[in-house]
C-alpha cells in the first residue's frame, strides 16, 4: 500500500492559502469586533444650543476613535425629541424628565440640571406667586414647559386667580417684557453664565435695574407629588448684579435633562457610550462650561428614571474586562472546536478522501500465482507461470541492487519462490498422472 501525496509545489500553495485564509478571517473578526457602533440621538431646544452641544460630543467621539459614534438629529424642541424617542425612531434622545413619555427610557447620563425661574422686571412689586393674581406670565419654551404651568396652577390655584400664561418665542421675549405685555417670565434653564446673561438681557439694564426672582415656596410639596422635579435653592447672587440678585437663596423647582436610551440597547454598547461621554466631558469642559453639568443619574432602585444596566455598571464600578466577559467562551471554544474537528476527521475518513490507495506489489502477485497453479489444466500453463515467477524475482533483484527501499527482502522472496516451485512440481505431477484423453473418430 502506498499513500497518494500531492506534489510539493501544490502542498506549499495549499499551506500558504490556508495561512492567508486564517489571517484574513482573524483580521475580519477583529475589525468586526472593534467596529464603531453608530447610534441615532434626537435632541432639540428653542435656542439650538442642545443640538450644538451634542454635535460637539459626537465630533469628539470621532476624534477619540471611540467605539460608539453618534448621529445627531436636531428636532428643534425637547418635546419633539421625546416624541421620536417614544416612537422608537431613534436609539437615544436628550429629554427632560418632565416632558413627554419616558416610560421606555433608561438613563445614560444627566446632561444638565434645568432650573425653573419665575422672574419679574426690575422695580416690579411682584415678589411672590400670590401677587401674580390677574397678571400675565410669559412662558419661554411653550409646550416644553406646559407641565410646569399645570403644576403651578394646581399648587397655587392660579387659574382661579385669573393668572394668564402666555407662550413666547425667544425673539419676542424682550419686546413682550419691555412693552409690559407680560408681568413676569417663566424660564427653565441651566444655571450657566451664557443662559443667565440671556435671561438678564430680556429686562432693562442699569445699575439699579435688577430683576426680581420670585420664589416657589411650595417646591418641596410639588416635588413630593411630581417625581420629575426636586426642590432647589438658587444660590445668592446667581443673577449677579450689585447688589447681588437674589440677595438670598431662593427656593424653586429643578428638573433634569437626561440622555436616555431604549431598553433594547445592548449592555456593552451602553457601557462604552457612558465611558466615552464621561471622557469627552473632561476633554470639552474648557471649551464649554455647560459640559460641567454632565453627571451620573441617580442609581437608586426607586429613581425616577432607571439607569440602563450598561451605564449602571460604569457607575458601580462593575464593568467586566474582555477576559471576564468572554472567559466561558475562551474556555469552551477549544473544546467545541476540537469536537467539531474530530467529527470532520471521521467524516473525511468515512468518505475515503486522501486515504492511501491499494496497489498490488510483487508479493501479492506471487501469492496470486499460487491460486492459479492449483487450477491450471495444462502443463504449458505451468511453464508460463514459471516464467512470470522468474521475471518477478529478477525485477526485485535489480531493484535491490539499485538501492530501492521498496524492494522486497531477498529472504522473503526465496521462501515464497520455494513454495511456488513445490506447488508447480506437485501440479505437474498431478497432470502427468491423469490418463490421456482419447478422441473417438
Amino acid at each position: 500500500m502506498i499513500s497518494v501525496r500531492m506534489p510539493l509545489w501544490l502542498r506549499v500553495i495549499s499551506l500558504a492559502g490556508v495561512v492567508l485564509l486564517c489571517t484574513a478571517a482573524g483580521l475580519y473578526g477583529y475589525r468586526w469586533y472593534s467596529r464603531p457602533v453608530t447610534l441615532t440621538v434626537a435632541v432639540g431646544s428653542i435656542d439650538g444650543e442642545a443640538a450644538s452641544a451634542m454635535s460637539a460630543i459626537a465630533n469628539q467621539l470621532v476624534s477619540d476613535g471611540a467605539s460608539v459614534r453618534l448621529k445627531v438629529i436636531d428636532t428643534g424642541t425637547a418635546v419633539e425629541s421625546g416624541k421620536q424617542f417614544a416612537a422608537g425612531a431613534v436609539d437615544l434622545a436628550a429629554v427632560r424628565g418632565d416632558v413627554g413619555d419616558v416610560s421606555k427610557a433608561q438613563a445614560i447620563v444627566v446632561l444638565s440640571h434645568m432650573t425653573v425661574l419665575l422672574i419679574a422686571p426690575p422695580g416690579s412689586s411682584i415678589d411672590s406667586i400670590s401677587k401674580l393674581k390677574g397678571q400675565t406670565v410669559g412662558v419661554l419654551g411653550g409646550d416644553a414647559n406646559a407641565k410646569i404651568v399645570d403644576v403651578l396652577n394646581n399648587a397655587y390655584d392660579l387659574a382661579r386667580n385669573k393668572t394668564v400664561f402666555r407662550n413666547l418665542s425667544l425673539p419676542d421675549a424682550r419686546k413682550a417684557v419691555q412693552s409690559k405685555q407680560v408681568n413676569a417670565l417663566l424660564v427653565v434653564i441651566p444655571l450657566t453664565g451664557k443662559y443667565i446673561a440671556l435671561v438678564k438681557g430680556f429686562f432693562p439694564q442699569g445699575t439699579k435695574a435688577t430683576p426680581v426672582l420670585i420664589p416657589i415656596d411650595a417646591a418641596a410639596a410639588i416635588a413630593d407629588g411630581n417625581r420629575a422635579y426636586e426642590s432647589f435653592d438658587v444660590p445668592k447672587g446667581t443673577l449677579r448684579g450689585s447688589p447681588p440678585v437674589p440677595d438670598d437663596d431662593v427656593t424653586t423647582l429643578r428638573t433634569s435633562l437626561y440622555l436616555v436610551a431604549q431598553k433594547s440597547l445592548s449592555t456593552d454598547v451602553a457601557t462604552n457610550l457612558t465611558q466615552s461621554i464621561l471622557k469627552v466631558r473632561r476633554e470639552l469642559l474648557r471649551e464649554n462650561p455647560l459640559f460641567a453639568q454632565i453627571t451620573s443619574p441617580s442609581t437608586d432602585a426607586d429613581a425616577y428614571l432607571p439607569v440602563h444596566p450598561g451605564a449602571l455598571a460604569v457607575y458601580n464600578g462593575t464593568t467586566q474586562s474582555f477576559l471576564d466577559e468572554y472567559s466561558n467562551y475562551i474556555y469552551l471554544g477549544p473544546m467545541i472546536l476540537g469536537g467539531i474537528a474530530s467529527v470532520l476527521a471521521a467524516a473525511w475518513k468515512f468518505l475515503g478522501i486522501g486515504q492511501p490507495q491499494f496497489r498490488e506489489g510483487p508479493l501479492d502477485t506471487l501469492y496470486g500465482l499460487a491460486r492459479r497453479i492449483r487450477t491450471v489444466s495444462f502443463e504449458s500453463e505451468l511453464s508460463a507461470i514459471e516464467d512470470e515467477i522468474d521475471n518477478i524475482l529478477k525485477g526485485e533483484r535489480l531493484k535491490a541492487e539499485a538501492g530501492d527501499e521498496n524492494a522486497v527482502d531477498p529472504a522473503t522472496l526465496n521462501v515464497v519462490a520455494h513454495r511456488l516451485e513445490n506447488l508447480v512440481h506437485d501440479r505437474r505431477a498431478a497432470l502427468l498422472a491423469k490418463p490421456p484423453i482419447v478422441s473417438v473418430a
